[in-house]
């Protein structure tokens, strides 16, 4: 059986999508800390509108921007 190829998000080498593939979809432990940090510095979010009563929950931190 042939391994699916994937492109790495963070730089676009192709990586097989398998077991022995230690950091799929990620070519390397350094592609995977940069989508990381990416998500840390909020240059990646998950589109959505939050509600007025999501923003007033204590359970959801102010954003600073």
């Amino acid at each position: 059986m042939n391994a699916r190829t994937v492109a790495c998000p963070t730089c676009g080498v192709p990586v097989q999508w398998e077991a022995q593939s230690r950091y799929r979809p990620f070519c390397s432990d350094r592609c995977k800390l940069i989508d990381l940090g990416a998500w840390a510095a909020e240059e990646h979010v998950i589109p959505g509108n939050l509600s007025e009563d999501d923003l007033l929950s204590e359970d959801v931190p102010p954003s600073v921007h």
